[in-house]
C-alpha cells in the first residue's frame, strides 16, 4: 500500500512539475517547452534535481544564505532551471533576466498548487496517524 502511495505522489508531482513549467513557458516569450515529451522530460530532470541537487546546494550555501537573508537560495532554485535547461533538449530559456523571472514564476506557481491541494492533503492527513 506504500509503494502505491509514493508512486501516486511522484506522478502527482511530475504533472504539477510539467503544469509549471508548461505555465512558465506560457507566460514568458524566451522560454520553450518543445513538445510534449520534451516538457514532460523537463518536468521529471527537473523533479529529480529539486529532489536530490537543490537540498544538498541548500545545505552547503546555508551560511551563504544567513548572511544573504536567504537570496542566496533563490539562486540555487534558478540554478535547477539551468540545469533543466541544460540537460533536456527542447526545453530552453533565453537570458538572465528570463532565469530570474521564471525562478519567480516557478515559486508563484508552487504556492499556487500548493493552496489548490491544501484541502485534499488535510483530508488525507487525517486519515493517517499522526508523525511526530
Amino acid at each position: 500500500m506504500r509503494v502505491r502511495g509514493f508512486l501516486k505522489y511522484l506522478l502527482v508531482s511530475w504533472l504539477a512539475y510539467a503544469v509549471t513549467l508548461g505555465v512558465v513557458a506560457a507566460v514568458f516569450n524566451d522560454v520553450h517547452r518543445g513538445s510534449i515529451g520534451q516538457l514532460l522530460t523537463a518536468a521529471a530532470v527537473f523533479g529529480i534535481l529539486n529532489t536530490i541537487v537543490k537540498p544538498i546546494l541548500r545545505l552547503l550555501t546555508l551560511p551563504i544564505a544567513v548572511v544573504t537573508l536567504g537570496i542566496a537560495w533563490f539562486f540555487v532554485s534558478m540554478l535547477m532551471l539551468w540545469l533543466t535547461d541544460l540537460l533536456v533538449k527542447g526545453f530552453d530559456i533565453h537570458g538572465f533576466w528570463t532565469y530570474v523571472w521564471a525562478t519567480v514564476a516557478v515559486w508563484a506557481v508552487n504556492v499556487v498548487i500548493e493552496l489548490l491541494t491544501l484541502p485534499w492533503r488535510r483530508v488525507r492527513g487525517s486519515r493517517s496517524p499522526a508523525v511526530a
